[in-house]
């Protein structure tokens, strides 16, 4: 015998129950989200263990070697050619994945910690503590932030920790911001007055009402300042203030190579292809990554591929 499920009040079946989607089959349904996603953990696998494969290659000079166009019968570090020293631009891509990788992160995750708990505790308070906190994030966004790291690196040694430093601070008002904003909109809510009516300390309705709704726009803002942070790295090494030789990043090799742009076009055009296939799949995978976190638009990505476009403003409740 099998199982009848419970009539409704009017006598019919009631409506199958809705599960939420996994993030992995709403990820799989949409194709440039999943390419955004494929291409960023290609590139993070071979920052994190890419140096341990090539071991010194990128470094290595053979000048008999020199500008060697890329071919498939010199082996796979000919794969994309060398540079002016001989040495493997393929091997430096990969080297140079792990430094630029190694300052965009660190910066990113420093501006995201720090900026969101001021802005949640400044938005939740409200008052002087929001003021000045507010104050605080003008001042720095007054000043550009890129001009800021120019000024600051030339009169410091430039260094890998000195750029994550500059650029940590930089950012801190962009979440800073955010977060007030968030938790300034939140504090008025209900479920907060009535954790606030219960005795439940600041700390605690920050942590546990204000922080999971606000997190996932903040995660958004992040991985777009992850393609901020990552093309200001580059223009400051490309301007050679950045990252200093004997270490290499993809900036600095665009830099190094330009003088060699008619003759040796490979040495600037592929590490700035690295940089633009990362930036934009950042930005894809962000952008999707928003409407994921989304309640209200999330029922866009459960959709056929055929029936987003007709259906883009329809709930599904109207789909037939």
């Amino acid at each position: 015998m099998t199982r009848e499920e419970p009539a409704g009040a009017d006598g019919t079946s009631p409506a199958p129950a809705r599960h939420r989607p996994s993030w992995w089959r709403m990820l799989g349904r949409d194709r440039a989200a999943s390419a955004a996603a494929v291409v960023l953990a290609v590139t993070t696998l071979v920052a994190l263990f890419g140096r341990l494969v090539i071991g010194d290659r990128a470094q290595r000079q053979d000048l008999d070697a020199s500008l060697r166009p890329p071919s498939l019968g010199e082996g796979v570090y000919g794969l994309l050619g060398t540079d002016v020293l001989g040495r493997s631009v393929l091997a430096r891509l990969v080297d140079a994945a792990a430094t630029t990788l190694s300052v965009a992160v660190p910066a990113v995750l420093c501006s995201l910690l720090i900026g969101s708990a001021l802005g949640l505790w400044a938005g939740y308070h409200g008052g002087r503590r929001e003021s000045v906190a507010m104050r605080v994030a003008d001042v720095i966004l007054s000043f550009p932030s890129l001009l800021v790291a120019v000024v600051v690196l030339y009169v410091f040694s430039p260094s890998a920790l000195n750029l994550v430093l500059i650029l940590a601070v930089a950012r801190i008002p962009v979440y800073l911001r955010t977060a007030r904003a968030e938790a300034a909109e939140l504090r008025s809510r209900l479920f907060v007055d009535a954790a606030r009516t219960f005795g439940t300390p600041g700390r605690e309705i920050i942590r546990r009402h204000i922080l999971p709704i606000a997190l996932p726009t903040l995660l958004t803002v992040a991985t777009l300042d992850f393609c901020f942070v990552m093309l200001t790295e580059s223009s400051l090494s490309f301007l050679g203030i950045g990252i200093q030789p004997p270490d290499v990043s993809w900036g600095l090799m665009v830099a190094q190579g330009r003088q060699y742009l008619q003759t040796a076009w490979w040495i600037t055009v592929l590490p700035g292809l690295a940089i633009v296939l990362t930036t934009v799949s950042a930005t894809v995978l962000a952008a999707w990554a928003r409407i994921a976190t989304d309640p209200a638009q999330r029922w866009r990505l459960t959709l056929p591929v055929k029936r987003r476009g007709a259906s883009a403003a329809v709930p599904p409740e109207m789909i037939p």
